[in-house]
């Protein structure tokens, strides 16, 4: 039976540039998982590549045929944003192993919809200066940088990853991201054991 390994952690610790080294090792042979949102896409973006691009109406007719594994709402200056992982077929446990990156509210909801021995979790950590000196730098780089967001998110992420939602979660296997090369290594030895 094939696994979803579930990469989380708060912002600033590196799970995109993880998240393309596991998908693009060829030996692992992950599949990823293709969330939708109902955000516009922008310039540069494919649909089904990062994102499915749906509207409102799509989403609620995906959630009224019970296809919506999990889905959360942004409240952005543009209205509310949904962010979900549907049914739609693209998941076959039975010949694929994937890989995904997830808030812990969306690996609680994927435990709940797939037997719990499929879901696997990787939860990156970095200490919270160094993580706060990677988002500071990130953001200096944008063409209008947004502080008032980047302290949010910082502070959002202590809530949501808390160690009380951690230990609820039963997370308990952490991964240091303070030499990525490192912790890409670790994590593939994790994946090659498990899958």
């Amino acid at each position: 039976m094939g696994k979803i390994f579930c990469l989380m952690g708060k912002s600033s610790t590196g799970k995109d540039t993880i998240f393309e080294a596991l998908k693009n090792d060829k030996v692992l042979n992950l599949k990823p998982i293709v969330p939708y949102t109902t955000r516009p896409q922008r310039t540069n973006e494919l649909d089904g590549e990062a994102y499915y691009f749906i509207d409102i109406e799509k989403l609620e007719h995906y959630t009224r045929e019970g296809k919506v594994i999990e889905q959360r709402c942004y409240k952005t200056i543009n209205g509310n944003w949904y962010y979900a992982t549907i049914d739609d077929g693209q998941i076959d446990l039975n010949n694929n192993n994937y890989i995904v990156i997830v808030t812990l509210e969306a690996y609680s909801n994927l435990l709940k919809y797939f037997n719990m021995e499929n879901i696997i979790p990787i939860y990156i950590e970095v200490e919270d200066g160094l993580r706060l000196e990677r988002a500071l730098s990130r953001e200096k780089q944008q063409s209008q940088p947004n502080y008032d967001e980047l302290c949010r998110r910082f502070l959002a992420d202590n809530k949501d990853f808390s160690e009380e939602r951690l230990n609820i979660n039963r997370i308990t296997k952490r991964y240091q991201n303070l030499n990525l090369d490192q912790c890409i290594k670790e994590i593939k030895d994790r994946i090659r054991t498990i899958s």
